[in-house]
């Protein structure tokens, strides 16, 4: 798969997606939060993959939102993103959902700042090795298993 802002690699039975926009500090867009639900579902897919490490590059992690769009950077429509039956997804809610689905453990390996969405969904959500899940309050749409 190519993509546009992060890399995903796979190697001795661990995906790696790297978030790859060290000149905008990782800032997430809606290209980026596509990229990413596309790589956790190539990671799911390959028996291969064991585990998947999410981490950033260059200096920061991730430094939240990219807001460099002004007003527009809340305009879903004009991103690509209309609203479904009046239900709105942000995107690091996306990304919590999904990586909730994954059948794999998700490990964050946060190098410098962290914006509050991505750097909490890998440590939040339930991983697959017994310890019990910690969901934020705006999580918890979903029943737990």
């Amino acid at each position: 798969m190519i993509f546009e802002q992060i890399r995903y690699d796979t190697a001795d039975g661990v995906g790696t997606i790297t978030l790859n926009r060290p000149e905008k500090l990782n800032a997430v867009t809606s290209v980026l939060i596509r990229e990413m639900i596309a790589a956790f579902d190539a990671a799911d897919a390959d028996d291969s993959v064991r585990a998947v490490i999410v981490t950033g590059a260059g200096r920061a992690f991730c430094a939240g939102a990219d807001l460099s769009a002004g007003t527009q950077t809340f305009d879903g429509a004009r991103r690509g993103r209309p609203e479904v039956n009046d239900e709105h997804r942000d995107g690091g809610g996306l990304v919590a959902l999904r990586i909730y689905d994954l059948r794999k453990p998700v490990i964050a390996a946060i190098n410098g700042p962290a914006g509050r969405e991505l750097g909490t969904s890998a440590e939040s959500t339930p991983n697959k090795l017994g310890k019990p899940p910690v969901l934020p309050r705006h999580y918890r749409g979903k029943p737990l298993d």
